[in-house]
């Protein structure tokens, strides 16, 4: 059996190296440069068995070397293109979310194998903390306000623009 053939879901996970002063900046006058990166370097490792744990397929952690474009979303988008040569589905997600479970990546992968194109837990900052997709366009991500908090706004124009289907988890 192939590795496509076994493979229908992949879990990517985002996610910068934890190096003191580069990562969880806004946290270093509360915790200092080592602190805000053991921090960070804690939530990565959260989010990595969290995905392991939903038993879904292949986990791939993409810090900054592998992530290619000028923004967030050329980054997603090169993340989805390159995933979805060898899954059927794949699901995004950063480490910034620690309440997210692996129930959560379950049911994303369960909609979309359902016969959604895109599902989403959007996040209370306007924007989402995963994003799982079958299929990829450029579309989806161009001309969005990345960081801002209009992001999931945005995302679901551009998801009607699309003429897709999608689900989102609960915030």
């Amino acid at each position: 059996m192939s590795w496509r053939a076994a493979t229908r879901t992949s879990v990517l996970v985002f996610a910068r190296e934890a190096r003191a002063g580069r990562v969880k900046t806004r946290l270093i006058p509360l915790l200092g440069a080592e602190g805000a990166a053991r921090l960070h370097a804690r939530l990565v490792e959260r989010t990595v068995a969290t995905a392991r744990a939903a038993r879904l397929g292949p986990v791939e952690r993409w810090g900054i070397r592998r992530q290619r474009g000028a923004d967030l979303g050329a980054r997603m988008q090169h993340a989805f293109q390159r995933g979805l040569r060898r899954a059927d589905r794949v699901i995004l997600i950063g480490s910034d979310c620690p309440v997210l479970r692996a129930r959560d990546l379950r049911r994303a992968a369960r909609w979309l194998a359902g016969g959604a194109d895109a599902v989403f837990a959007p996040a209370e900052d306007g924007g989402y903390a995963l994003i799982a997709l079958r299929r990829v366009s450029p579309r989806l991500f161009a001309g969005i306000d990345w960081g801002g908090p209009r992001v999931m706004a945005q995302t679901r124009e551009r998801l009607a623009a699309l003429g897709w289907r999608w689900r989102e988890l609960p915030k």
